[in-house]
């Protein structure tokens, strides 16, 4: 089955137009960076299917990060039938800037003049027909959040199909010209067992580009590539500056140019409303301000919403606890049946899926400002204090694709240029508050800090932020030294949310939520339930069984942080596979505490407020869930570092819930 990429700049609508065309639902967000991977679907036209590829947002081919390698390799090494690239026409010449590199590497390319309608209400016009002329490839209008021009779009990627693909390198003026072409002559004898097109490669080579010139040192004689550079050494030494430079500015006055032609826009430039907001929101005084007021904001509203859901889904799973037991106990069931389905099944995969409100509701209001363009903004705020602390910016936005799941938030630090900022990112990134964590966090709080509920959890969120920073700063300052990368990042325009892109990504967190509980936490507690109930001359749920032996083992080393039971003990160490696990057990092996049937009323039990903190600051920073560990060791593609990561956090969360408790105890709190 052939293949149509989508390529474009982030934040240009790539992911959007995936969706309308395969019906998928890939989570969509107005700030860059939502794709940080190639995702593929199948798009159907007139009785034909195509596999359409979304591509990372990328604003150049020149391979800084890992998502511009894998857009770059996939147009070149897989070489897509057609390229539709996806242009912002409300900011069409930075987007044209990849436009003409697409088409210098021979790509057949499509454009979709995509958010139409956004520069029309900014009063830019653009000629369709001439633009089309002037790059020599077709032109569509659309506006892909409401599938407008999708149809002639797809016809058009269809009927250029079977196009042979061409390089067109620019017309770069006589000196860069001849040097691209003395450069191309001595490639040309190696040019078959060359993986990139002859004439792109002189272009990169000339560029200075890293990769490009790894790639070929194999192929290429290391005398052939002395020559080369001296070719670009003596260019330099005669005009005074580096090729890439004229290279670049090229390129920009190309598109001046034929935009001349193209496009007319207002001369004086209005304050937009996103102006308007930006002069507040993105204060230095009151950027960061304002950022902690709306997150505190979205914390207690997670549950003064969401918490009457929770108690009365917590209500059903117990009444329905009570009745299947009696319904079972009149047939005669086994006892340990009772057992297994009332105290395993209900009592731990139950008390985690109580909490699916809670996220429901949290993520629809993260949606809100994903998609209203506000994140974008907290990143760019919190700049000055992440270079301040020897952190890239767009470490921040890791930081926040965290808070939904730590493992694209790993996966999000590809849009690094340096390896020593994405090392960085990746170590720290687990100490971000993911959904997971969330449950844990809501059962303390229920039992201890019912009157400071959204106080309490915006302050372990902020924690993991603080200590994220510390120790990035300490690892940038130590083990990772070097300059750090600018941070350019676009702001997009404030959008009204879309209702279907909010409840989309509230769907995918939920729905995650559910499916980890059953292929996960399920299975685990079955396990668990199994472990103890063993051996049958031990009383059900005590220390005695071979689950509670396991915790008392543990235990003593929890004691200094206030939760030296075997019970805590042993749902901190399942805590480790996944996070909503630590609430499954607790689920399960607290169902022997006291008269209370419910959670809550057993932590209360066993739990002092002092200790019960300490317990959430251990959950916030110990070591992360298995997933984290698996994508740190793919990331890194090291052991090492995922020992090392998996080991650390676990002494920092040690750490920090002793300091919590010994010092808390001494200030008189119990």
């Amino acid at each position: 089955m052939s293949s149509i990429a989508l390529a474009g700049n982030p934040n240009c609508g790539k992911t959007t137009l995936f969706n309308a065309f395969t019906n998928a639902k890939q989570h969509v967000g107005n700030w860059p960076g939502v794709t940080v991977e190639k995702k593929e679907g199948v798009v159907s036209f007139q009785g034909n299917k195509y596999v359409l590829v979304d591509l990372p947002g990328t604003y150049s081919l020149g391979a800084y990060s890992e998502d511009e390698i894998v857009a770059r390799d996939y147009i070149i090494k897989e070489n897509p039938s057609v390229v539709i690239n996806v242009v912002d026409a409300s900011n069409i010449e930075r987007n044209l800037y990849l436009t003409i590199q697409m088409i210098e590497m021979g790509a057949n390319v499509v454009i979709a003049l995509n958010m139409i309608d956004e520069a029309k209400q900014k009063n830019i016009e653009i000629d369709i027909k001439a633009l089309s002329e002037a790059l020599g490839v077709p032109v569509i209008p659309t506006v892909a959040s409401k599938a407008e021009g999708l149809s002639e779009l797809i016809k058009t990627a269809v009927s250029v199909y079977d196009k042979p693909n061409t390089i067109n390198v620019l017309n770069y003026g006589n000196e860069l010209n001849q040097l691209i072409s003395n450069v191309q002559s001595l490639l040309s004898p190696y040019n078959p067992k060359l993986e990139y097109p002859i004439e792109w490669i002189a272009v990169k080579l000339i560029e200075n580009d890293a990769y490009i010139s790894k790639a070929i040192q194999d192929q290429v004689d290391p005398q052939i590539l002395q020559q080369i550079q001296e070719l670009i050494d003596a260019y330099t030494e005669e005009v005074g500056f580096e090729p890439e430079i004229s290279l670049v500015d090229r390129r920009y006055t190309h598109i001046t140019d034929l935009l001349q032609n193209c496009m007319q826009k207002p001369e004086l430039t209005m304050d937009t409303t996103s102006d308007k907001i930006d002069r507040i929101v993105t204060n230095k005084y009151f950027g960061i301000p304002i950022f902690a007021a709306i997150m505190f904001l979205l914390y207690e509203l997670t549950f003064i919403v969401g918490a009457g859901m929770q108690d009365k889904l917590s209500e059903w799973f117990d009444l329905g606890g009570q009745w299947l037991s009696g319904q079972l106990e009149d047939m005669g069931a086994n006892s340990f049946l009772v057992g297994f389905l009332n105290d395993g099944i209900i009592g731990g995969v139950g008390a985690v899926l109580t909490f699916v409100p809670l996220i429901a509701v949290m993520y629809f209001l993260i949606g809100l400002l994903e998609d209203s363009g506000y994140m974008a903004r907290a990143a760019y705020v919190m700049d000055r204090l992440m270079r301040a602390l020897g952190l890239h910016g767009k470490t921040f936005v890791s930081m926040i694709i965290s808070t939904g799941c730590n493992v694209p938030g790993i996966m999000s630090t590809r849009t690094l240029d340096s390896k020593k900022d994405r090392m960085v990112a990746i170590l720290v990134n687990p100490f971000i508050s993911c959904g997971a964590r969330l449950p844990i966090y809501v059962v303390f709080v229920a039992a201890f800090f019912s009157a400071y509920q959204g106080l309490i959890l915006f302050s372990l969120y902020a924690l993991g932020i603080v200590v994220a920073l510390l120790f990035g700063k300490l690892f940038s300052s130590t083990i990772f030294k070097g300059e750090v990368s600018y941070f350019v990042m676009e702001l997009p325009p404030y959008r009204l949310p879309s209702l279907k892109n909010v409840l989309l990504l509230m769907w995918e967190k939920a729905s995650s939520f559910i499916k980890k509980a059953g292929r996960v936490i399920l299975p685990f507690v079955i396990i668990l339930w199994v472990l103890s109930i063993f051996p049958l001359s031990a009383e059900q749920y005590s220390d005695q069984t071979i689950l509670g032996r396991i915790g008392g083992f543990v235990a003593p080393i929890f004691d200094p942080a206030g939760f030296g039971t075997w019970q805590a003990s042993i749902s901190l160490v399942c805590g480790i596979i996944a996070k909503e696990t630590t609430v499954a057990v607790m689920g399960m092996a607290y169902s022997g505490v006291g008269e209370g049937t419910d959670l809550v009323s057993a932590i209360q039990q066993v739990f002092t407020p002092l200790s019960a903190m300490a317990f959430m600051v251990m959950s916030l920073l110990y070591t992360p869930c298995v997933a984290t560990l698996a994508i740190i060791r793919k990331e890194t593609n090291s052991w090492k570092w995922t020992i090392f990561s998996a080991t650390y956090t676990f002494v920092v969360g040690y750490t920090a819930a002793i300091l919590v408790y010994q010092i808390g105890g001494l200030l008189g709190f119990s």
